[in-house]
């Protein structure tokens, strides 16, 4: 039997059912259909409470919403955090349409086409630059357009974050311009009379080591530091980037966010004076909404195979790639899982939940021990708050998109 990874706090039983948001998982697909994803507004304004409570009142707060673009979603957290980072022109639009405003966006991502950099120059909306050449393009626009851009420079720094699930900086990269060419560039960006919005640096993503996270932090600020140095200007505005994960596999243990506070607060205390005005910030995405999510899909067939059963749901990669292992995953492991409708029973059976793909990629769980469920029960799949959706081939084998829902939402 393979474990299942850590179910995250927040959830609770009802009549023996999975409670998400005080509402039981069977009235939620009742109301909004199978598969659904339900995700708790309530869990992600404590999740920024935490936040708030644990880092220093001087660093802002912005939301990364390729984490989760759905519409509520974002209305939600539009209330909550100090800014948005998008990464495409579609992405501004659904910012936009959330009431997002424009001065509270920052735009990064490379291939950036001229329709994007135009969107983004005549609503002011900060760019972040990926190369000279994009500063070049950026920079014929707004002339074209007769406006100053906004423009801040990605930095592509000499070291990465370490234990991260996903290596942002550091060596050869498509994100950002190197470190050495940034002083340059900056000066180019002030002689030109744009607005110069200061640094972009993300090094990683999703590592639950607290450690090095700050060490990260502690690098991002001295390379900061010396940019700013070199380039001879004032830095207004230095994102630090995220990292922070959450714990999806077994043997996962939450981040100390405590900790990470600790550092950065004594790291900030002792910043040289070339940042002593500089407006610092940080992009979270996973860590604001991943717990937050819990993806729902109704057993459709109970079978056995040589011994083995499979619990085959109405569901599957398609709506959870990364449930699936299939999202980057270098060894399969089990995310949180559970019978829904079955919630807190004892484990009487190994199992494993797959979906309805025609392909022996689409399994959720492998050979986990669950109470014996059939036909109709509910299995939930947890941490599908982030990268579950929107990241997910919807299209694939023409089974469609799954539904979403959010509970708990502010009136």
């Amino acid at each position: 039997m393979k474990p299942l990874g850590p179910i995250p706090p927040g959830f609770s039983a009802i009549d023996g059912e999975l409670a998400i948001g005080g509402r039981k998982a069977s009235e939620l697909v009742a109301e909004a259909g199978s598969p659904l994803f339900v995700y708790d507004a309530a869990l992600m304004t404590a999740r920024v409470a935490a936040l708030r409570a644990a880092l220093p009142d001087r660093l802002g707060l912005h939301y990364a919403m390729k984490a989760n673009p759905y519409g509520p979603v974002l209305r939600h957290m539009a209330g909550l955090v100090d800014g948005f980072d998008i990464a495409s022109g579609g992405e501004l639009l659904m910012a936009e349409a959330a009431g997002v405003p424009a001065e509270r966006i920052s735009f990064a991502g490379p291939g950036k086409r001229d329709a994007d950099l135009a969107a983004a120059i005549a609503r002011e909306v900060t760019l972040n630059l990926e190369s000279a050449r994009e500063a070049e393009r950026a920079l014929a626009i707004g002339e074209r357009l007769g406006r100053a851009p906004r423009l801040a420079i990605r930095v592509n720094p000499d070291f990465d974050l370490k234990g991260s699930g996903m290596k942002m900086g550091g060596g050869a990269k498509p994100f950002g311009v190197d470190a050495a060419e940034v002083p340059a560039l900056a000066r180019r960006i002030l002689f030109s009379g744009a607005e110069w919005r200061g640094l972009h640096i993300y090094a990683g993503s999703q590592t639950l080591d607290a450690a090095a996270i700050a060490e990260m932090q502690a690098a991002t600020l001295a390379l900061a530091a010396r940019l700013a140095e070199e380039s001879g200007a004032v830095l207004p505005a230095c994102n630090l980037g995220g990292g922070f994960g959450i714990p999806y596999f077994p043997g996962d243990a939450p981040l100390d966010l405590a900790a990470v506070g600790a550092a950065l607060g004594a790291q900030f205390e002792d910043l040289p004076e070339v940042l002593a005005d500089t407006a610092f910030s940080i992009e979270l995405g996973r860590y604001l909404v991943g717990e937050a999510g819990v993806y729902l899909t109704r057993i459709i067939d109970r079978k056995e195979s040589h011994g083995e059963v499979f619990l085959v749901t109405d569901g599957g990669l398609h709506h959870q790639l990364a449930a699936s292992g299939n999202f980057g995953t270098v060894v399969r492991r089990n995310y949180p899982s559970a019978i829904a409708t079955r919630f807190g029973a004892p484990v009487e059976e190994e199992a494993s939940i797959v979906g309805c793909l025609c392909t022996p990629l689409d399994r959720l769980a492998d050979k986990g021990g669950f109470p014996r469920a059939e036909e109709g029960d509910l299995v939930a799949v947890f941490c599908a708050g982030a990268y579950g959706a929107s990241a997910s081939p919807m299209h694939f084998l023409g089974h469609g998109p799954a539904a979403e829902l959010l509970v708990n939402a502010r009136p």
